[in-house]
């Protein structure tokens, strides 16, 4: 992979989570859907985190990402707890079953850009408020590209919000499911025309263990999940591809049609060693060798040239 490329800044939740699967369990480790970003996102460009932690934020914690080459000078640590998730995931491991949640400091987070991050090319605004993402919207001056990510809470109970940052967003991330409950259409290729309409010029579509599909007004192309023997943990795995896609995009500097393939590529291989450990154990462990061996399996699978 060539020299990393400047830069990208992303906005979301820094967390503590406790995860149980059927393959065992992890108590409050690190999560967050900032962190899985970064931690994916590290490989190719340089990466700026804005989010809020507790005074019971471990430094360690902050020393590990600092240590994988993530700049966490907007990390805001406050009075308070860190926000904290409780989930289980039986044997359908697309479908997490959330057993608490203690927003905590993250109930009164006010994202600040520094003003090294309001000069930022890229921006992505990770699952949060639509109203947040907009106050980041107005901080930031003039990036090259910015995306997003949301959930269906905010499509039920903060549309018309979430309607006006798209409209100033470049590439959506969403769910199949997100999509047609934001459209109101239940054929997906209707679906993602509506969401084309209302401001992005690419969305790709999350679909779990079946891989992506990615669309723009010129042309549209699936991507499989790599297939896997052994998965612990699905923690995050939406991030951590975000995190590759949208890095390799950075890295790529121009949004062309060849270069979402390979992004979307690289995100799927990031996301498929994410899942094989719980928290970010695994990513911090990943080397970029481990990414290309995994990618000369990919082409392989594919049996096509990428």
């Amino acid at each position: 992979m060539n020299k990393k490329q400047k830069s990208l800044v992303v906005v979301g939740s820094v967390a503590y989570d406790s995860v149980k699967t059927p393959f065992g369990q992890a108590k409050r480790a690190l999560g967050g859907s900032a962190v899985y970003f970064s931690c994916a996102a590290r490989f190719f460009t340089s990466i700026d985190i804005v989010g809020v932690v507790g005074k019971d934020f471990s430094k360690e914690h902050l020393r590990l990402m600092k240590h994988l080459g993530i700049n966490t000078d907007g990390i805001e640590v406050r009075d308070g707890k860190t926000f904290f998730w409780k989930g289980l995931y039986e044997d359908d491991l697309s479908n997490a079953i959330t057993q608490k949640t203690e927003l905590n400091v993250f109930a009164e987070f006010q994202p600040k850009l520094n003003p090294a991050q309001v000069g930022a090319r890229y921006l992505f605004l990770a699952n949060i408020n639509p109203k947040l993402q907009m106050s980041v919207l107005n901080q930031i001056k003039k990036p090259e590209w910015v995306a997003l990510d949301t959930m269906n809470f905010w499509i039920e109970h903060a549309r018309p919000a979430l309607l006006r940052v798209l409209k100033r967003v470049n590439i959506s991330l969403m769910n199949d499911a997100e999509i047609r409950q934001l459209t109101g259409e239940y054929h997906l290729a209707k679906a993602v025309r509506g969401i084309l309409k209302l401001g992005p010029e690419i969305v790709v579509v999350k679909r779990g263990e079946y891989g992506v599909w990615c669309f723009t007004k010129h042309g549209h192309f699936a991507i499989p999940a790599f297939l896997l023997e052994d998965i612990e943990d699905p923690t995050g795995a939406g991030d951590s591809f975000a995190g590759g896609f949208l890095g390799y995009l950075a890295r790529a500097k121009r949004l062309r049609f060849h270069d979402f393939r390979k992004a979307a590529v690289y995100g799927s291989i990031i996301a498929s060693y994410n899942v094989q450990s719980f928290s970010i154990r695994r990513l911090a462990r990943l080397t970029q060798r481990d990414i290309e061996k995994r990618l000369r399996e990919y082409r392989n699978m594919l049996t096509l040239k990428i």
